[in-house]
Order: structure tokens, then sequence, then C-alpha cells
């Protein structure tokens, strides 16, 4: 039953996505996917492309972090650039005030230097001036028309790469998703987003169509652990 159901996108309203949502139960289910990104080693993931353009510069690489939510990944992966000697500024952005407050707090409480500030990636253009810029766990959120959407805006404003990790709609995925979820976070959000997001989410060669329709070349795709794929554009 799952298998079939999977063969194709389905997507329903998450909880996180709603409007109004409370401030509280908001943070509890950020703190709970920080969790999840912290086992599923995503900083680790885009720091192992993001630091071969970041080494031997004479200026500090600027990456912009998409969707950032609770703001864990750009923090990490500030971290990750600070133990790695490398000048790296990082910065995030979310539609959400609630996040990029619970992101600041955050940044603050981990004594990092990331800047978080609101913006709607899809109807607005990003800010320029960011060599790299990545999103992780947001595709699946979308229908396919604003997935382009981001995939342009996202190429248009990186002077260098684009990254985009997200989940592999599989029905190993969504069995790990159903049980880690439960196993790492009490968030009830979480427990009902998580599975939900999977069977939203694209198989990797459906996000390279998307990427093909938003103008990008130069494309790579791999997956890795634990079921997600990391979708790159580099500028030629």
């Amino acid at each position: 039953m799952i298998g079939r159901s999977l063969r194709h996108r389905h997507r329903e309203p998450e909880l996180m996505d709603q409007p109004g949502l409370d401030s509280r139960l908001h943070a509890q289910a950020l703190n709970g996917l920080a969790r999840v990104n912290t086992l599923s080693r995503t900083a680790p993931v885009l720091w192992k492309s993001i630091k071969s353009i970041a080494r031997n510069r004479s200026e500090p690489l600027r990456v912009l972090d998409v969707a950032c939510g609770g703001g864990d990944t750009a923090i990490s992966l500030a971290r990750i650039a600070r133990r790695s000697n490398a000048d790296v500024e990082v910065h995030g952005c979310d539609f959400s005030s609630t996040a990029v407050e619970h992101a600041t707090l955050r940044a603050e409480a981990a004594s990092v230097n990331v800047r978080f500030f609101e913006q709607d990636a899809i109807s607005q253009p990003l800010p320029d001036g960011y060599d790299v810029i990545y999103s992780t766990l947001f595709l699946h959120h979308l229908d396919d028309a604003d997935a382009v959407r981001l995939l342009t805006n996202m190429r248009q404003a990186a002077k260098q790469m684009v990254l985009i990790s997200d989940l592999n709609r599989s029905q190993w995925g969504y069995v790990m998703t159903y049980v880690g979820i439960r196993l790492l976070t009490r968030s009830h959000i979480c427990h009902i987003d998580g599975p939900l997001s999977v069977r939203a989410a694209f198989h990797p060669e459906e996000a390279r169509e998307l990427a093909a329709q938003a103008g990008w070349e130069n494309v790579s795709i791999r997956r890795h652990w634990p079921e997600r794929f990391l979708l790159t554009w580099r500028k030629a």
C-alpha cells in the first residue's frame, strides 16, 4: 500500500505550514527538525561541496540558507567552516518571522555569527551578493510551478553555486521517517508532517527536470544518507 501511494507525489497540507501556528509548538517542531538534520549530517554534506570554493580566497565566501527554518543547518555550517579555517559568512532567510526569531536566538546561544532575516523566496528575488545559495528540506513543500520559481530565483542570485538537499520519495524513506521522527522528537507536528513530507517529495530525476525548466545547466545529482538527494548547479 505504501509503495503504491509513493509512485506519484501526493501533497497534503502540513501542520508546520499553517498560518497562525502556535509559536511554542512551532519552536518545538523546529527543535525536532534540528535533531533530524544533525543525525542526517546535512551540514557536512553541504560543506563537502562548498569547501572546494571556500579556500584560497581574498575575501569571505558568502553563503545563504533559503527557507532556513530554525537555523540549525546554517549554524552548523558556520561552525564547520570556522573549524576548517575557511573565511565563510553564512546568512539564513525564511518566510516565517517565528523561524527567524528562533534561529537568531539559537545563533546567539551558540556564539556563532550568523544573520537571519525574513524573505519570500518564491515571489521575490533573492538578495544579490551571495556566492553559494542552498536550501534543505524545502523543495518538497512546493508545487511544481513554485519549485521552478524557487530554483530560478536561486540560480539568478547565486554567483557560483546552488545546492538543494531534499528527501527522496521512497518506501524505505517513508518507513525510516515514520519511525525515526518518533524516536528523535516528541513534537506532534513532526510526527504528522514527517511522513507527509516523504509522500510529497520528488524523485531525484523529477528534481532534475524541474532544474532544467528553471534554466539550470551543469547540473549534478547524487543520493546520500538517509534517503536524500543533493542537486547541484555550478555556474559555467
